[in-house]
């Protein structure tokens, strides 16, 4: 007699395997009419598949704002496109359809009529949006058949790309392999797939076909090269509609066209992913470390600097000349391996083992702004988001066991200090716990004893967190802290890892004579708050729409000569400004004032101070806020006044979230 717990508490029983759809009916007829899957414990299934066990349940409704409601609808909508695709290309050859986090994509080899490659563009997107709606007009029934393993490959040996899916789903465990088809049993249309799916194609109504693009089976660049479609869809049109708003604020947003636009950063196409910083952008930078350096120095971290080239023995002892070779820029000198330091940590043990360290002296936070080099491909950089060349806000934290919780609380303090700076405060911050990978260094017991040490420091520091299985470094479990921007976009930033390997014996080799005075290997703590602040500043410019706060804009203040008569007094008060500290310019161009208001609101300089002849005859300034609004009359001291405590005060912009 199988019994499920309800969100509530609640405990329905019943006298024999039952369906989700049979559940949601027992708890009440609306609720079965809105579900569209059901949540067993961590996995969602469709509704009518049978549940045998006790379990903890939860009905899925179509709604925008849940993530498991999205994934169902995206997943689905991904069918549908490939059933719509399949359709006006027959000789299409599908590969892979996941749901991702705006939408979905599918992946698919397609042939015209004559067997020949046929490219898509952004004019084929109309008749695909066409055919979908007539499947989803349809509203043609999800309908799962799982058959076993010989029955299933048989059913997949004409299609490599689905034969390999089937094969790689067995390696993994799987008993049977599920098909999907609209239309029944027999339909006119059946895809290998995992699901879950909605109940029908009726529940589809809100999706866009978005983009296309290049792949890879298995993103093998040697491999067959196919077409990704991607789409998106949404529980109703109101979310589809916010969701197009989002994207096109985003394309605003952009700090590619910000960069350029503020004259902050430019990236060289015969130098790709390394970032030349122009004196604007480098201001912000140079303000972001600075930041973090008085955050950190206070808080008993000691700053250092290590080589940004070191040889392949000590990438091979560390373990990352394994793990990590194809990410790795090589050279050689005098028949000498070396590679440019893809991350700082090794390093930093390297400086922990110079002299005999004491368990006196633990905590030792060593911290570094650390030029780190990595081989990204060429295809997944993106502005100063995803670079080669970039710099972490990098700490490592040697310690003993039982200081892990009380190291990773004060982390976690500092961390959220420093998000709220900006504008990210608890409700803008997303904590994912990642456990051990199936591929890793170290026994089961020192990962038994890391993860219980980073799960007591959560509830140290009052921490909620969901769980990544499988999602840990390969030397150790982590914190990713990820923050969601004014757009609510996700951006993985922070991190903090346990690492009992790369200190070890068998790897580094750093000790420390223990209170029993025998030697003893630390624990290493790797933690980033900024995480790299290239793609730091980037994440910035597009949550700020390049209006910083005052304590970050790169031009703080401009000033503006009514005419070239003001142009003297002008200059002067800028040099004042600057004097103090400020980050000041003039415009001298010998244009109309309404056109040089213009010049400064699209540079975004945060204030702007007009100055005529009312203005030089009383040694004053009328200042106007980056909007435009009038703030008065001030004398410069009033005004160097007003602007230091806005900084000191670390006040930041009117929220500029789109409708």
């Amino acid at each position: 007699m199988p019994a499920f717990v309800l969100p509530d508490g609640k405990v329905l029983e019943f006298e024999q395997p039952v369906s989700g759809r049979a559940i949601a009916e027992r708890i009440g007829p609306g609720l079965a009419k809105k579900a569209i899957a059901i949540k067993v414990g961590d996995e969602i299934r469709d509704l009518e598949r049978v549940i045998t066990d006790h379990a903890k349940i939860s009905i899925i409704t179509a709604t925008n704002d849940n993530p498991d409601a999205l994934m169902v609808l995206r997943h689905s909508c991904a069918h549908v496109l490939a059933e719509a695709l399949c359709a006006l290309f027959p000789k299409t050859r599908l590969a892979y359809g996941p749901a991702i986090d705006d939408g979905f994509f599918y992946d698919m080899a397609i042939f015209d009529d004559a067997g020949e490659p046929r490219t898509l563009t952004d004019a084929d997107f109309a008749a695909i949006e066409l055919k979908m709606r007539a499947i989803v007009k349809d509203n043609q029934p999800f309908t799962r058949c799982d058959y076993s393993p010989e029955v299933g490959l048989e059913r997949t040996a004409n299609d490599k790309y689905k034969l390999n899916n089937a094969e790689r789903a067995l390696a993994k465990g799987a008993q049977t392999l599920s098909f999907y088809s609209t239309g029944g049993h027999n339909g006119a249309f059946e895809d290998l797939c995992a699901g879950p799916h909605v109940p029908s194609t009726g529940w589809l109504g809100a999706f866009k076909v978005m983009s296309v693009a290049g792949a890879y089976w298995h993103g093998d660049q040697t491999s067959d090269r196919l077409t990704r479609v991607y789409g998106t869809c949404f529980a109703d049109e109101k979310g589809l509609k916010a969701h197009l708003n989002r994207l096109e604020e985003a394309k605003k947003r952009d700090h590619r066209k910000l960069g350029k636009e503020m004259d902050l950063f430019h990236v060289d196409e015969e130098n790709p992913g390394q970032v030349f910083w122009h004196p604007k952008g480098w201001s912000i930078y140079r303000a972001l470390e600075d930041y973090i350096r008085a955050k950190i120095r206070v808080r008993g971290y000691v700053e250092v600097r290590t080589p940004s080239i070191m040889p392949k023995s000590l990438w091979e002892r560390s373990g990352h000349w394994a793990k990590y070779r194809d990410n790795m820029f090589t050279t050689s000198s005098e028949e000498r391996e070396f590679a440019l330091k893809p991350m700082n940590c090794p390093g930093h043990i390297e400086i922990f083992k110079q002299g005999l360290k004491s368990y006196r002296e633990l905590p030792l936070r060593l911290a570094e702004f650390g030029a780190c080099t990595r081989n990204e491909l060429s295809g997944a950089l993106h502005g100063i988001m995803r670079v080669r060349g970039f710099v972490q806000d990098d700490a490592h934290i040697f310690c003993t066991e039982a200081q892990i919780p009380g190291e990773v609380a004060e982390f976690c303090r500092l961390l959220k200090e420093v998000y709220a700076d900006f504008g990210f405060g608890d409700d803008k911050i997303i904590v994912k716990f990642s456990t051990r990978p199936q591929t890793r260094v170290g026994s089961d017991e020192t990962w038994d004893r890391a993860e219980a040490g980073l799960a007591n420091a959560c509830r140290q520091a009052g921490l909620a967190y969901t769980i990544a299985p499988g999602e840990g470094a390969f030397y150790g479990p982590k914190l990713e802290f990820t923050l969601v921007d004014a757009l609510a976009r996700h951006w993985q930033c922070g991190t903090i890892q346990v690492d009992y390997q790369m200190p070890c014996a068998e790897r580094l080799d750093a000790t420390f004579v223990g209170e029993d005075g025998q030697k003893h290997h630390p624990v290493m703590l790797h933690r980033a708050i900024l995480g790299s602040l290239e793609r730091f500043v980037g994440i910035l410019i597009e949550h700020f729409a390049g209006k910083f706060p005052l304590w970050l804009s790169p031009e703080q203040i401009r000033v503006l000569p009514i005419t070239d008569d003001h142009l003297a007094y002008a200059q002067q008060i800028t040099k004042q400004l600057v004097a103090a500290g400020l980050r000041c310019t003039v415009d001298e161009k010998p244009e109309k004032l309404g056109a040089k208001i213009r010049d400064a609101r699209n540079a975004r300089a945060s204030y702007f101070a007009v100055v005529g002849g009312q203005e030089v005859t009383d040694g004053t300034v009328a200042l106007q806020t980056q909007a435009g609004v009038k703030v008065g009359t001030l004398t410069i001291d009033a005004l160097i006044a007003k602007l230091n405590a806005e900084i000191s005060a670390m006040t930041l912009p009117a929220a500029e979230t789109p409708a």
